[in-house]
C-alpha cells in the first residue's frame, strides 16, 4: 500500500471509530430525531455539491425503490436506533457490538446463497465472534441493572449494516456512490426533519453537545464518505474495508480516554473474540463493495 493509502486507511479508521464518542455526547442534551437530522442534513449539506458535479442522479432515480431499502436499513434506521441506545450504553461498548457486522454479512451471504459453504475455518469464526457478542450482551440481560433493549437495538443495527450491502451488491450495483450516498442522507434528513422540529431544544445546547453535532455530520459523515472514495480510489474496495477491523479499537479507545468509561478485562476478552471472530469468518477470496455508511 502506498504512504497515501496508508494515511487514508489510518483517517478511516478514526473517522468511523469516533461516531459513537460523539453520539454518547450528542444525547445528553438533545432528543434522537435532533441527532439524526443534524447529521443527516450537515452531511448531505456538505456532499449535494460534490455529487451534483459528478452527476449520475439518473441512475438514482432508476433505482429509487432499492435506494429507499437500502437508506432505511444503512442510516434512517440504524442511527436512530444506535443514539438511542446509546443513552444506556457506553459508547464503546456499542462500537463492539458494531463489531459483529462482518460475521452477520457472513450469515446472511451464506443462508442467501450468495458465498460459499463455510469451511472450519469460518464457522469457528462464527462461534468465536458470537461467543464475544455473549460476553457483552449477558450483563444486560439479565439481574437488577438489566437494559435488554439497548442491546437490541444495536443489534438491529447490525443486522441492518450487515443487510445493506446485499442490497447495494444486488440491487444498486450501477449507481455511483456519491449521488447515492448524498441522496440517502438528504432522505433521512426530510424524514427526521419534523420529529428533529418537534423536539427541539428550547434553550441552546452545551458547547460540547454543539461540537459533538457538527462533528458528526461535517466530519465522520460529510469528510469521512470523501475519504472513503479516495481510500477505494487509491487501495481498491477489498483492501478498503480492511479497516473495520481498526473501528472497534478507535471506539474503545476514545471511550475510555475522552468518557472515562471502564475498560474491563470483560470488554478486552470480548473484543479479542468478536474481531478475531470477523477475520476468521470473512476470510475468502475476494470481497463484496463496499457499503457507504457509518
Amino acid at each position: 500500500m502506498s504512504r497515501r493509502g496508508w494515511v487514508l486507511f489510518a483517517l478511516m479508521s478514526v473517522l468511523w471509530g469516533v461516531p459513537y464518542l460523539l453520539i454518547k455526547v450528542a444525547v445528553e442534551d438533545v432528543s434522537v430525531p435532533v441527532v439524526v437530522f443534524a447529521r443527516t442534513a450537515l452531511g448531505a449539506l456538505v456532499l449535494l455539491p460534490a455529487a451534483i458535479r459528478v452527476g449520475g442522479f439518473d441512475q438514482v432515480r432508476r433505482h429509487w425503490r432499492p435506494l429507499l431499502a437500502f437508506a432505511a436499513v444503512e442510516i434512517i434506521g440504524p442511527w436512530a436506533l444506535l443514539s438511542d441506545a446509546e443513552r444506556r450504553l457506553s459508547s464503546s461498548m456499542t462500537g463492539l457490538l458494531i463489531a459483529a457486522v462482518p460475521i452477520v454479512s457472513a450469515v446472511l451471504a451464506r443462508a442467501t446463497g450468495v458465498s460459499e459453504r463455510l469451511g472450519p475455518l469460518r464457522w469457528s469464526g462464527l462461534l468465536l465472534g458470537l461467543a464475544g457478542v455473549a460476553v457483552l450482551a449477558a450483563p444486560h440481560v439479565g439481574g437488577a441493572d438489566a437494559a435488554p433493549w439497548p442491546v437490541a437495538e444495536v443489534l438491529l443495527v447490525v443486522l441492518g449494516y450487515a443487510t445493506a450491502p446485499m442490497i447495494m451488491a444486488r440491487r444498486l450495483r450501477d449507481v455511483p456512490s456519491l449521488p447515492l450516498t448524498a441522496s440517502c442522507l438528504a432522505l433521512a434528513a426530510l424524514i427526521y426533519a419534523p420529529p428533529a422540529i418537534a423536539t427541539w431544544p428550547a434553550e441552546p445546547p452545551a458547547g460540547r453537545v454543539l461540537a459533538a453535532l457538527g462533528g458528526l455530520g461535517l466530519v465522520c459523515t460529510a469528510a469521512a464518505f470523501l475519504v472513503f472514495f479516495e481510500l477505494i480510489r487509491e487501495v481498491g474496495p477489498a483492501r478498503a474495508m480492511v479497516f473495520t477491523y481498526v473501528n472497534p479499537a478507535v471506539a474503545v479507545a476514545a471511550g475510555v480516554l475522552v468518557l472515562g468509561e471502564p475498560l474491563s478485562v470483560t470488554i478486552a476478552a470480548a473484543f479479542a473474540l468478536i474481531l478475531c471472530g470477523s477475520a476468521m469468518a470473512t476470510a475468502r477470496r475476494g470481497s463484496p463493495r463496499p457499503t457507504p455508511g457509518r
